[in-house]
Order: structure tokens, then C-alpha cells, then sequence
């Protein structure tokens, strides 16, 4: 999470961030220390005076305490090796733990599943090389090892990792194809949403490809170029397509429970081991083609 402090507050940063983020004082105090909360990407101390354009991030910190179970929860696995398990996410599931939620994620899961996990990103996101939001289905890859998990963070930092999404939007799209290069960064309005913007952003592109065209929505396929927290969401609300039944950035009413229009149905990679490009695909979930039934009667 980034804050943009907008003018001068004459505020502790200690101060400022525990009524800010409803924390309490001596933990902001604690993430200070340990370099949870950076201002303008340094270190720094709980009594540091806030200045306009300071940046504060604030990183994802997790308590000591929190402990993380394997858990006996069903996975739909799609390729396992000794290096790389694919995992097909079904629609709820979180990633990995966080305060207030540590059980019933698909780390709970693949600790149960695997002894064998990379150790790269910690203990409480083990094997996890990247993410997809708890509402967006489909594949991710997990890593058993740390080298495979560096080779694979590797790819896709270097963008050599494909990975394609259907979708169904809001809207009619016209265009056959197109790319959306819209860079993208904390909304300044609303700090627990992302947003297209040139403050503090980075760079996202997405491209799409019209499947299939509705009276009120378009079908679409997504192939990501970068992969930046809720790219194809906060993209496609910016060209006033919002995914469907996306409760964040849809603008309308959803349906039911059934989770967003958004489903990760390509992932390709080259092997950390064979370096052989291996690429797999996943069908619509059931929840996801209850809702396309809908535009199409």
C-alpha cells in the first residue's frame, strides 16, 4: 500500500499511520523498526515529521503469532513434478494468509498437499511465485523449490510467463482487438483500490481480443503483458468495461455470489529444470457459465 501525504501535516509518522490505518500505536512503532513502513523508499524513524509529497508504503505485515495449518481442503491440480505444481484456483479462494484471515487459503491447502515448498517469499506464502485475486479462477503456478522458484520469478519478471484470461465485460467493445498502456498505482481516492494513474504507478499493459459479442457485454480473451495488482479489473473499468459482477471496480449491481467474470484459462512457462516451454488451459468454471447463460438466452 502506498500513501501520498498531500501537504504538511506537522504529524508523527507513528501517529499519522495509527489513525490512518486504525493500527494500533506501538504496532506501527513495530513495522517502523523492522521496515514494514518506508517513506519515499527508505527507512525511518516513528518520530519522523510528515512533509507534502512524502510517499509512505506500507507493506504487508504479518503477525508473529499467526500461525498457518495445513489444511485437508480439495485442490484441482492440473501438472505436478518435483519442481512446479499448477494449480487450477477455484472461485473464493484466497492465495495466502493474511491477518485476520489465515485458514482456508490455497497455502493452507498446499502445505497439506506438499512437504515440499520454496521458502522464497516466507512462511506464509510458500511456493507462491505470483497471485490471482480470491474472486478470479483458474491456473497458477506454485514452485516446490527455491531455484525453481527463482527461475520462474525470473520469467516473469523478463515477461517470458504467458498467461491469458477470458473475461465478460460490461459494454459492447467494437474493436476487434486492442491494447490498453495505461499505467497503474494506488487510487488517490480510495487507497484500498488501484487506479490508472501517473503518480506513484507502474507501467501495465493488457491486450484483448473480442470472442464474442452480447446485447449488454462482450466476451473477451486477455493476454497480460505486465502483472500489476487487479491490471485487467482496473483497465478494463478504464475503458468503461467493467468485468462482471466484479464487486470492486463493476459499477453494477452483481448478480449472486458466483464470483467475477474472470478466469486465468492459459498459463505457459519455460521449465525451470527441462527448459522445455510447457503450456496448460482450463475451462470456464461452472460459476462462471452460469452467468454467460444469462446474456445468451
Amino acid at each position: 500500500m502506498e500513501i501520498l501525504v498531500d501537504s504538511d501535516i506537522d504529524l508523527r509518522i507513528d501517529s499519522y499511520l495509527s489513525d490512518k490505518l486504525e493500527y494500533s500505536r506501538s504496532k506501527v512503532v513495530k513495522m517502523i523498526k523492522e521496515g514494514f513502513i518506508l517513506v519515499n523508499g527508505k527507512k525511518t524513524k516513528n518520530s519522523y515529521l510528515l512533509k507534502s509529497n512524502d510517499v509512505i508504503t506500507v507493506k504487508e505485515y504479518i503477525e508473529e503469532d499467526m500461525n498457518v495449518e495445513p489444511e485437508n481442503i480439495p485442490l484441482d491440480i492440473v501438472y505436478e513434478d518435483n519442481d512446479v505444481i499448477v494449480v487450477n484456483k477455484s472461485n473464493g479462494m484466497v492465495v495466502h494468509p493474511a491477518i485476520g484471515n489465515n485458514h482456508g487459503t490455497l497455502v493452507n491447502a498446499l502445505l497439506y498437499h506438499s512437504k515440499s515448498l520454496s521458502k522464497i517469499n516466507g512462511e506464509f506464502r510458500p511456493g507462491i511465485v505470483h497471485r490471482i485475486d480470491a474472486y478470479t479462477t483458474g491456473l497458477l503456478m506454485v514452485a516446490k523449490n527455491d531455484k525453481a522458484h527463482e527461475i520462474l520469478a525470473q520469467e516473469l519478471s523478463e515477461k517470458k510467463t504467458t498467461r491469458k484470461y477470458i473475461a465478460l465485460v460490461w459494454g459492447v467493445i467494437n474493436e476487434d482487438t486492442a491494447t490498453i498502456d495505461a499505467p497503474i498505482g494506488r487510487s488517490l481516492n480510495d487507497r484500498k483500490k488501484m487506479a490508472v494513474t501517473n503518480i506513484n504507478s507502474k507501467e501495465a499493459i493488457t491486450h484483448l481480443k473480442v470472442l464474442k459479442r452480447f446485447k449488454d457485454a462482450t466476451l473477451i480473451e486477455l493476454r497480460l503483458e505486465t502483472g500489476r495488482t487487479h491490471q485487467i479489473r482496473v483497465h478494463m473499468d478504464y475503458i468503461n468495461h467493467p468485468v462482471v459482477n466484479d464487486p470492486v471496480y463493476g459499477r453494477r449491481k452483481i448478480f449472486d455470489d458466483s464470483g467475477q467474470c474472470l478466469h486465468a484459462c492459459e498459463l505457459g512457462f519455460i521449465h525451470p529444470s527441462t527448459k522445455k516451454f510447457m503450456k496448460f488451459e482450463c475451462e470456464l468454471p461452472e460459476c462462471f457459465k452460469n452467468i454467460l447463460k444469462l446474456f445468451e438466452d
